[in-house]
C-alpha cells in the first residue's frame, strides 16, 4: 500500500511514477475525499470538546436548582451532528482505503518504464548447448526415461497436472534437498507454513483484492485459499506486529507446493511442466530495515544465481521493466533458464524488493533502538528455486546422444551416487 501522505503532498510525482507501469490514475476524487475527511475530523473533534464542556454544566445547574432543558436539547442536537459526522467520516475512510489499496507499488527509480519488451538482460552465464544429433524435448525425454507420467497425472488432477514417478520423483526431491541444504548453510531459518491461508494473507501480500479469482479457494468456512507461493504465507508471519531493530534482518525460507488457478489456455509450446496448476518451490524471504533492503536484494539474487550455477545450467539474469513487475514489487530480477526445444528462456526464479508496500498493508513495523520511533519494515522475496522449469532445463541441456541424461553432480548425494538416467529398455 502506498503512503497516503506521499499522495497528498506530491500527487504528480506518484502519478508519473505509476505511469512507468503503464498505470494511469487520477487522484482528484481521492484528494477531495481526503480533504473532506480531514475537515470533518477537525469539526468533529471541536464539537465533541464543546459537548464535553457543556455536559459538565448540567450537574452545576441542577445543583443550583436551575432548568437544564435548553442545554439538554442543545446537547442532543450536538450528539446527532457528531453521529452524522462519524458516519460520513467512516464512509469516506472506507472509500479512501479501497482506492489506495488498489494502487500498485511505485517502481524503483532505476527501473525502466514500459512492459516486458523493455526487460534488460544484465548477465548471461554459460553457453547454450550445441547438439550434433537431433535432440529431444523435455516431454519426450521425461516419458522415455520414466520420470514423469503425464497421462495419469491428467487422469488424476486434470489438465495442468503431472505425476512424478520413480527416478523422476527422486530427482525432484534431490533438487528440493539441494536448495534446502544450501539455504541452511547460509544461516536462513527453515519454515513449513500452512498451505491454506485466510483472506487477510492475500490482502497483505498485495494479491487481493485484484487477483482473488486466480487462486483455488474454499468457501465453506469463510474465504480460505491454497497458497500460490510461500511468499503469501511468509509476509504474514509478523502481520500486525512490532519487531525490535535487533531482530532485523530476518532471513527465512520455506518449502511448499504452489497452487495456481491461472486463467486462459496454455500455449501449445508450453507442454509438460513449463506451466501447471501445482508445482514445488523453495521460497526465500527477508524482513529488513529500509536502509538494508537493497543489500538484501543483492544477496537473494546472488543466492538464486548460485543455485542455478551449481546445477551447471545455462541461464540469464534479467531486470524487469516496471510494467512487467508484479503490482506489489518496486524492483524484480528474473533468473531465466534456456529450454533448447522451445528456443527461449523460461523464468525459474523471481527476486523482488517490495520495500514498505506489503508492510503497510499488513502493519508490520519495527522500533528504532536510538529514537524509539516506529517504522515500516521492508520485505523481499525470491524463488530459491521453483522446480517445474528446472526439470525440463536439466533433461534438455544435459541429454546425451543415446537418450540418457547426466545428473548434475550436486544432486547425486541424494540419488545414491547415480550419475545418469538411461532410457528404459
Amino acid at each position: 500500500m502506498l503512503d497516503l501522505n506521499l499522495i497528498r503532498s506530491n500527487p504528480e510525482y506518484v502519478k508519473e511514477a505509476l505511469k512507468k507501469r503503464e498505470y494511469d490514475v487520477d487522484f482528484t476524487e481521492l484528494l477531495d475525499w481526503d480533504a473532506r475527511r480531514r475537515a470533518l475530523l477537525m469539526e468533529n473533534e471541536s464539537l465533541k470538546a464543546e459537548r464535553n464542556r457543556m455536559s459538565k454544566e448540567i450537574p452545576v445547574l441542577k445543583k443550583q436548582g436551575k432548568d437544564a432543558t435548553e442545554l439538554l436539547a442543545k446537547l442532543k442536537e450536538m450528539a446527532d451532528r457528531v453521529k452524522e459526522m462519524d458516519e460520513e467520516q467512516g464512509a469516506l475512510e472506507e472509500k479512501i482505503h479501497r482506492f489506495v489499496l488498489a494502487l500498485p507499488n511505485l517502481p524503483a527509480e532505476d527501473v525502466v518504464a514500459g512492459g516486458k519488451e523493455n526487460n534488460q538482460a544484465v548477465k548471461v552465464v554459460g553457453e547454450k548447448p550445441v547438439f550434433d544429433w537431433a535432440p529431444k524435448n523435455h516431454v519426450d525425454l521425461c516419458v522415455d526415461l520414466g520420470l514423469i507420467d503425464y497421462e495419469r497425472g491428467v487422469k488424476m488432477g486434470g489438465n495442468g497436472f503431472w505425476l512424478y514417478t520413480g527416478v523422476g520423483a527422486r530427482l525432484e526431491w534431490a533438487l528440493l534437498n539441494y536448495f534446502i541444504s544450501e539455504h541452511l548453510k547460509d544461516g536462513y531459518t527453515f519454515m513449513l507454513p500452512p498451505h491454506l491461508l485466510t483472506y487477510d494473507c492475500g490482502l497483505t501480500a498485495g494479491q487481493f483484492p485484484k487477483f482473488e479469482e486466480d487462486v483455488y479457494r474454499l468457501t465453506e468456512e469463510g474465504f480460505r485459499f491454497l497458497l500460490p507461493t510461500a511468499e503469501t504465507a511468509l509476509i504474514n508471519l509478523y502481520r500486525g506486529e512490532i519487531l525490535s531493530e535487533d531482530e532485523l534482518p530476518k532471513k527465512l525460507f520455506a518449502y511448499t507446493p504452489c497452487y495456481r488457478r491461472e486463467a486462459g489456455t496454455y500455449r501449445a509450446s508450453e507442454r509438460g511442466m513449463i506451466r501447471g496448476h501445482q508445482f514445488n518451490k523453495v521460497e526465500m524471504f527477508g524482513y529488513t530495515r529500509p536502509e538494508d533492503s537493497d543489500k538484501m536484494l543483492k544477496e537473494l539474487i546472488d543466492k538464486a544465481c548460485r543455485l542455478v550455477e551449481g546445477l551447471g545450467l545455462h541461464y540469464r539474469l534479467s531486470k524487469l521493466a516496471a510494467g512487467d513487475c508484479s503490482a506489489s514489487m518496486a524492483t524484480t530480477y528474473d533468473i531465466e533458464l534456456w529450454i533448447p526445444s522451445m528456443n527461449e528462456y523460461k523464468e525459474c526464479s523471481s527476486v523482488s524488493n517490495a520495500r514498505d508496500y506489503q508492510a503497510r498493508r499488513g502493519n508490520i513495523r519495527f522500533r528504532r533502538n536510538e529514537t524509539k520511533k516506529l517504522e515500516f519494515v521492508h520485505t523481499l522475496n525470491g524463488s530459491g528455486l521453483a522446480t517445474s522449469r528446472l526439470m525440463p532445463a536439466i533433461v534438455e541441456q544435459f541429454q546425451q546422444p543415446d537418450g540418457s541424461v547426466v545428473i548434475p553432480e550436486v544432486l547425486r548425494p541424494w540419488m545414491d551416487g547415480m550419475e545418469k538416467i538411461s532410457p528404459k529398455r
